[in-house]
């Protein structure tokens, strides 16, 4: 088996990377090489590894970030680790058998050992059959809500809480309707929507992503996002952002306009996003799960599938144990010189990443 790493960075890896991936009858977003390009900080690589299979083929999307924190003590670039962008991923698979498995992760673990990678974690897909086993521990994280859109609209509507369809209804009464944009046309809008409802929830810095974030999306991204609306007289009061894979709708961020509530246009908002989806013969609408294990997030979601649960899980194994080992004593010893009380987090891995007490 021949293993390809291609870098998203470089023109000739991203042509070959992109024609791969229009090949590809799934044509996941989050492997697509534009994807990575999101996430990928100034010091990071978003990779690829790639390697046909006698009957398919494999391809692992992934960042190979530096380690390079002072406190760690070790010189910048020695040493890397493996993590994925946010949403969904891990090693996609077509026709592979526990062969050309074994021989995909003896390659790829070759290469991560010329990289000095010291350890990997990764936001596995919901779906069994779409990815390769990972070759490490595979932690169950929670619950995510998944739409079956293969069913009709009475059943489908059958399975929605009784809350779900009272609000729906109630939407269309107040005169709500949705509006589908393909091209970003109303980005403005889902911006001031968008960031009001992260400063509502007081999200954390991460969820806040800049403007260019959503326009390169548009701009990179065609045939693999769309923008939902809910209006109201006229004015845009809900929206979604939905990625879009060949098979699945994603639904990725979003919000709703605190004076519009009472409205319930977001209950509408899914149902027509549903209705799209099953138009475009996609056969899922991944909802995903809450901030916290069956939250209020996690409950709205999932009133609109009860039976549509499906765990998601975080792919993790450390590749150089004593290299870990000796990077997560050292982050604990910074955190107790900051903060003698400071609680260590051994939940978070790789534990040298997890958060330091400020320095006041």
């Amino acid at each position: 088996m021949r293993l390809e790493i291609l870098d998203a960075r470089k023109p000739a890896d991203d042509e070959r990377w992109r024609a791969l991936h229009r090949e590809w009858d799934r044509r996941e977003v989050f492997a697509h090489p534009a994807y990575l390009r999101l996430f990928a900080g100034p010091q990071d690589e978003p990779l690829a590894a790639y390697a046909r299979t006698e009957h398919g083929f494999v391809l692992y999307p992934f960042l190979l970030r530096p380690v390079d924190a002072p406190h760690l003590g070790v010189p910048p670039g020695r040493y890397h680790d493996i993590t994925s962008p946010y949403g969904y991923g891990g090693a996609y698979q077509e026709a592979t058998d526990e062969r050309e498995a074994k021989e995909f992760w003896e390659s790829f673990d070759a290469f991560c050992a010329r990289r000095r990678v010291v350890s990997e974690v990764t936001r596995l897909s919901l779906f069994d059959d779409e990815r390769l086993s990972p070759p490490g521990p595979v932690e169950e994280k929670q619950l995510n809500v998944v739409c079956d859109l293969r069913t009709s609209d009475e059943e489908m509507w059958r399975e929605f809480d009784h809350k779900v369809r009272k609000n729906v209804n109630k939407a269309r009464r107040n005169g709500v309707t949705v509006e589908v944009d393909l091209a970003g046309a109303r980005l403005d809008d889902f911006l001031r929507i968008y960031q009001s409802t992260m400063d509502r929830r007081a999200a954390t810095s991460g969820y806040y992503f800049p403007r260019g974030f959503f326009t390169t999306i548009v701009r990179e991204l065609p045939g693999q996002f769309a923008f939902f609306h809910a209006l109201h007289e006229g004015r845009v009061v809900s929206t979604e952002l939905v990625l879009l894979s060949a098979r699945s709708l994603y639904s990725y961020l979003g919000g709703t306009d605190q004076d519009a509530f009472d409205l319930r246009p977001n209950d509408l908002l899914k149902f027509e996003i549903c209705r799209w989806g099953r138009s475009q013969r996609r056969t899922r609408f991944v909802l995903g799960g809450g901030y916290a294990p069956d939250d209020g997030i996690f409950r709205y979601k999932r009133s609109f599938a009860p039976h549509g649960l499906v765990p998601f899980h975080l792919g993790i194994r450390v590749l150089d144990e004593p290299v870990y080992r000796r990077l997560c004593a050292a982050h604990r010893e910074e955190g107790v010189r900051r903060d003698p009380a400071w609680p260590a987090s051994p939940d978070f891995f790789p534990e040298y990443r997890s958060a330091l007490p400020d320095v006041n």
